[in-house]
């Protein structure tokens, strides 16, 4: 079963409080989206560990119920 926006939206601001999330659905098809997440948490990560960050909030649901995801991460004070 396909991950809604609101479900991904969710998931990542229940693990990243002050993320500013935007999510568009690339095909309408509830399994391509792309994601643009801005927090002050990713300051002094790699842009590597922040994708981490935002992976681990979707609790193992990437290429599962959430098949593509192209992630866009930006520190808060950088956006």
């Amino acid at each position: 079963m396909a991950m809604s926006a609101a479900e991904i939206e969710t998931m990542i601001r229940e693990s990243i409080p002050d993320a500013r999330v935007t999510i568009d659905d690339l095909r309408g098809d509830g399994d391509h989206y792309a994601a643009r997440v801005v927090s002050a948490a990713f300051k002094g990560k790699s842009r590597v560990q922040q994708h981490q960050m935002v992976y681990q909030a979707l609790k193992g649901r990437m290429g599962g119920q959430l098949h593509a995801l192209a992630l866009q991460t930006a520190i808060a004070e950088d956006a």
